[in-house]
């Protein structure tokens, strides 16, 4: 059984851990766009909810650590992967309610109740991402609830880890680009912080940078600057657009989703009672709000040019090409000078 202080601690330790390794995370992001954001958003998702968790007693329970963090976090969440994540801990949530202190399969549960959420939340749910590793390691964590917590997310993980690294065999695109997904990879970076402190651990330090992160794929890095991955011209709803709804007492948030739906693509919406985070790629962001407005007041907007996002990182991936040939050309000359002094001994 695990305490709620145990639970805060946890979710605590996953924020920090992919807070240290979001760039790395950035950097392997392909798919649906590689605009190079998901460990920031995924980052800055878990992270809304680190000052509420800070400020919780040692003696708060289960359910109340996981109700903090899962509203913090739907408030909170930014892009299409940072809502997914919220999803996620929104399981716990409601899984955990009314509960004390949480066993492997009250966490096992949990795990199971945000799967099915994300998978209901998206659009068009594709495998080979987040989604696939998710609930992966869900359905192992549902056959491992004999054993204690430790041992069943150690099991959790390591299905995690078999399900992100076949991400490539079933989403060509990251195939192409030789990397894993950057949502999986980042949700299990989560999951690996949240380990540390389920197995006795101290939460990992937030200004901790790994030399060497818990990266699946040896690719790691090259994802958002493969050549030939996309062009410009292929993002057709170019304005990732997100915003808090809060909600009139009479608001249809499903009528709003299908909206959102007909007029763009990637969406996703998750709600309380009281509000609801809406996210969605379009071509006219303007007649995103407009129609929301509809159903209650809007606050926390984000709209960022997809385009300008993908020429950016573009151009930084030929910066890194250069450095690294001009890294690569150096070790060369060290290695030259070396064999001839070793032939003059």
């Amino acid at each position: 059984m695990i305490t709620g202080q145990t639970l805060r601690d946890a979710i605590l330790s996953g924020a920090n851990n992919i807070a240290n390794q979001r760039t790395r995370v950035d950097e392997l992001n392909v798919f649906p766009v590689p605009d190079g954001d998901t460990g920031t958003n995924m980052s800055m998702t878990i992270g809304a909810a680190r000052a509420e968790l800070e400020a919780m007693p040692d003696s708060c329970t289960v359910a109340e650590a996981s109700k903090t963090a899962a509203s913090a976090m739907l408030r909170g969440a930014r892009g299409n992967s940072g809502v997914i994540t919220s999803l996620l801990f929104r399981g716990f949530s409601k899984a955990l309610k009314d509960k004390t202190e949480a066993s492997s399969a009250d966490l096992a549960a949990a795990l199971q109740q945000g799967v099915e959420a994300a998978y209901k939340a998206v659009m068009k749910p594709t495998e080979g991402t987040i989604l696939t590793v998710s609930r992966l390691a869900a359905e192992k964590a549902a056959e491992c609830t004999e054993l204690d917590v430790p041992a069943m997310w150690d099991a959790t993980l390591q299905a995690g880890h078999a399900a992100l690294d076949d991400t490539p065999n079933l989403l060509p695109v990251l195939k192409k680009a030789g990397v894993v997904d950057a949502g999986g990879q980042g949700i299990m970076l989560i999951f690996e912080g949240m380990k540390q402190v389920f197995d006795g651990g101290e939460i990992i330090a937030g200004a901790e940078v790994a030399a060497k992160p818990k990266v699946s794929s040896e690719a790691a890095g090259k994802g958002v600057f493969a050549d030939d991955l996309m062009k410009v011209e292929d993002i057709k709803n170019g304005y990732c657009t997100q915003f808090l709804l809060h909600k009139d007492a009479d608001a249809s948030v499903t009528r709003l989703r299908a909206f959102l739906e007909s007029n763009g693509d990637s969406v996703v919406v998750i709600e309380d009672d009281d509000v609801a985070n809406c996210h969605v790629h379009t071509s006219d962001p303007g007649m995103m709000l407009s129609e929301a407005i509809k159903y209650g007041y809007l606050t926390n907007f984000k709209i960022e040019n997809m385009h300008e996002q993908f020429l950016s990182r573009q151009a930084q991936g030929e910066g890194l090409k250069k450095q690294a040939a001009a890294e690569a050309a150096d070790t060369g000359n060290e290695f030259t000078y070396a064999a001839v002094d070793n032939d003059r001994a």
